[in-house]
C-alpha cells in the first residue's frame, strides 16, 4: 500500500453546500487550470510553495505533489484529481467570487430551484406535506445569511432552516401578502441550485 492509497478522502459536502460552491463557480471569468500539472502550480502559489501544506489539503504525500511540480507526473488517480479540483476551483478568482456575493447578499439576492419535502407549520394550512420543485427568488436578506453561515463553516443541517425560511418568504407566502404565520421545513433535498 502506497501512502497515497492510504490517505482519507475528504468528508463530502451536503446538497445545499455543493450547489453555493457551484453558484460560486459559474461566474468565474475565466476557466481555471485543467491540467493537474497547472492546478499543483497554481494552489502552490496559495500556500506560499509549500508543497507539505498542499500535500495535506488534497490528501497526498509532499514527493506526489513535488512530482507533479517538477511534471515528472501527469495523470493523478480518481480521488486525488477530485481533491485537485475541488481545491482549485475553491481558490479560483476570489475577488470575482466575493463580488458576486456581495451583490447577492445587498441587492440582486439569488435564485433557487430545488426539488425537496417541504412540510409545513401553520394555524388553519390545509397542505399537507410532499415532494415539491419550487424555482423562487431569493431575497438579499436572506441570501446574505447564507452566504455568511457558509463562510463561518455551517454544516448542511445548519443551513436547512435559514434556506427554508427564504423559500416560505418568496414562495409560499408571497414576501408576506399572503399565509402569516406560515413555516415551512424542508427535507430530503433530491437536487438544488442556486443562481448569484
Amino acid at each position: 500500500m502506497t501512502i497515497d492509497d492510504s490517505q482519507q478522502p475528504a468528508p463530502r459536502r451536503g446538497k445545499v453546500l455543493e450547489a453555493l460552491a457551484r453558484a460560486e463557480r459559474k461566474v468565474f471569468t475565466q476557466p481555471a487550470p485543467k491540467s493537474a500539472n497547472a492546478q499543483v502550480k497554481f494552489l502552490l502559489t496559495r500556500v506560499k510553495g509549500s508543497a507539505k501544506t498542499l500535500a495535506e489539503r488534497v490528501g497526498t504525500s509532499t514527493r506526489t505533489i513535488e512530482r507533479y511540480r517538477a511534471g515528472k507526473l501527469t495523470t493523478p488517480q480518481k480521488r486525488l484529481q477530485a481533491a485537485l479540483v475541488e481545491e482549485t476551483e475553491s481558490e479560483w478568482q476570489p475577488q470575482v467570487r466575493a463580488q458576486a456575493r456581495q451583490q447577492a447578499s445587498t441587492s440582486s439576492g439569488m435564485m433557487v430551484e430545488v426539488t425537496a419535502y417541504f412540510g409545513f407549520a401553520c394555524k388553519g394550512s390545509s397542505d399537507d406535506g410532499r415532494e415539491r420543485q419550487i424555482t423562487t427568488d431569493i431575497s438579499p436578506y436572506y441570501a446574505k445569511q447564507i452566504l455568511e453561515l457558509q463562510e463561518a463553516g455551517a454544516t448542511e443541517e445548519d443551513l436547512h432552516p435559514i434556506v427554508a425560511e427564504a423559500i416560505t418568504e418568496s414562495y409560499f407566502t408571497e414576501w408576506g401578502t399572503r399565509a402569516a404565520g406560515l413555516r415551512a421545513d424542508f427535507t430530503h433535498v433530491s437536487k438544488i441550485e442556486f443562481r448569484f
